[in-house]
């Protein structure tokens, strides 16, 4: 191709069209002039690099294709693009891809390509790469599971393809059943594995099973067993359609969870009908459930009106309580007869006792026990009035010692007492105490050393 001489500012411009980066340099590699044709490049910090070596620009594992650019000098036979690495001043790499040219004179022109869009396709395919690879390791280890599971599950376990009703596969207990020690019970139609008038029952628990996809149960006769046997069935699908888990146990068995059944109706009967209120969360104390003793001590219609809502917004001092609360479940302690006071839905106030406990199973909850206290310090009234007054001692020391010092004692009394009531409740956790009683913390530490409560060595450090 026969090109006329170009002017330089023509040039110019056709080397900021065909190249990101241009370089002119002596034939040491010493750069004399860098001309960016993208901004992007421009936090790479090229124009400084006016005076230094080309060498010197680069990482260290790209320096040797520098001097073997540089040891071309452009001859066309051993011209080729190199890609390299340079440092920016943020400390990461930019990839470049370069070709040098003899520009006359005895200078070189290095020409480069920003690689940044291809090094991200790179990176994305890597961690493309990586995420499958850790996908397919997952895979293997539910299927060693399900394999396991399935192999060491005591019930005899069918899996059957629901377009033509063939074994796809039988554990270890299906094939001690069907007595199949040659395997060969899998390919065989599922209706064969029972006696003749049982057939039916079973063909007619797969259409059932398909139709509403819900566990079917039925009663049927396995082959060559003279009993009876429960099976159930349960469709899912896979990418070759739907597929059952079909179940085969004794009655005995199946009868069992009939049993647990009606134990587990009959406490949730007894725990609606609970004479206190209760209430279930879960363990960042949003309720699930509430009886309707709860309701009414809330002062609510519906259980509408507090399911899905935090437990520290119906308590009067809110994240307070319900952090006291949360630490001991948290830890599995019980809590018993937290003194508290709880919202109602019409903005009154209420004194209340909370006993909580944590529950691991099904999933782990916390179930709160609330009493109303004005019911029950109403019941005791009569009992307190026939006590003796507690203050009635005080009385006596009038005229014998003067009112402020038999006031200052009773406060202090009261003081140590209220205190060491709130770190009994938060067990022992200062910073909860301190909240509770409405002090600072420092005011409280203070005051356990008045009290003699907190060892001289703990205060030093406050």
């Amino acid at each position: 191709m026969k090109l006329p001489s170009l002017d330089p500012s023509t040039f110019s411009q056709l080397l900021g069209v065909v190249s990101d980066l241009t370089l002119v340099m002596d034939p040491q590699g010493v750069i004399e002039d860098v001309s960016t044709g993208r901004d992007t490049l421009a936090a790479l910090g090229c124009q400084a690099w006016v005076g230094r070596r080309w060498i010197d620009t680069v990482t260290s594992e790209s320096r040797i294709k520098i001097q073997e650019m540089l040891k071309s000098q452009g001859v066309p036979d051993v011209m080729r693009w190199r890609h390299v690495n340079h440092l920016s001043a943020l400390g990461s790499e930019v990839a470049i891809q370069y070709v040098v040219l003899p520009l006359g004179g005895g200078k070189l022109l290095a020409m480069g390509r920003d690689l940044e869009s291809l090094a991200e396709l790179q990176r994305r395919l890597v961690e493309t790469q990586q995420s499958m690879e850790r996908d397919y390791l997952r895979l293997r280890h539910i299927e060693a599971r399900y394999r396991v599971l399935f192999d060491t599950s005591s019930e005899a376990v069918l899996m059957v393809d629901a377009a033509t009703q063939r074994v796809l596969e039988a554990n270890v207990g299906a094939q001690a059943l069907l007595k199949d020690a040659g395997k060969r019970l899998v390919g065989r139609d599922v209706r064969e594995c029972f006696e003749g008038d049982s057939q039916g029952e079973v063909q007619s628990l797969l259409r059932m099973a398909l139709a509403t996809g819900r566990i079917e149960m039925c009663s049927a006769r396995v082959a060559g067993l003279p009993s009876a046997w429960t099976v159930s069935a349960t469709v899912f699908r896979q990418e070759g359609g739907a597929q059952f888990l079909v179940r085969l146990v004794t009655r005995e068995a199946a009868s069992a969870p009939l049993h647990d059944a009606g134990s587990s109706a009959a406490l949730s009967e007894a725990m609606e009908r609970f004479p206190d209120g209760w209430l279930l969360t879960d363990t960042s104390g949003v309720i699930k459930s509430v009886n309707e003793e709860g309701m009414a001590l809330l002062g609510l219609t519906a259980s509408s009106q507090v399911v899905g809502q935090s437990l520290d917004r119906w308590l009067l001092r809110g994240a307070v309580d319900w952090g006291v609360l949360n630490t001991s479940l948290r830890q599995q302690l019980p809590v018993r007869n937290f003194a508290t006071e709880v919202r109602t839905l019409s903005g009154m106030t209420l004194p209340v006792e909370v006993s909580a406990v944590y529950l691991a199973r099904p999933e782990p909850m916390y179930v709160f026990f609330v009493r109303d206290m004005d019911r029950r310090l109403q019941g005791g009234a009569s009992l307190a009035q026939s006590q003796v007054n507690p203050f009635a001692e005080l009385s006596q020391l009038v005229g014998r010692r003067p009112i402020k010092d038999i006031v200052g004692e009773t406060v202090d009394t009261i003081e140590r007492l209220c205190i060491e009531a709130a770190l009994e409740l938060t067990h022992n956790n200062r910073a909860s105490a301190a909240e509770m009683l409405g002090l600072s913390r420092q005011s409280l530490y203070v005051k356990l050393r008045r009290f003699g409560m907190v060892a001289e060595a703990e205060t030093e450090n406050i």
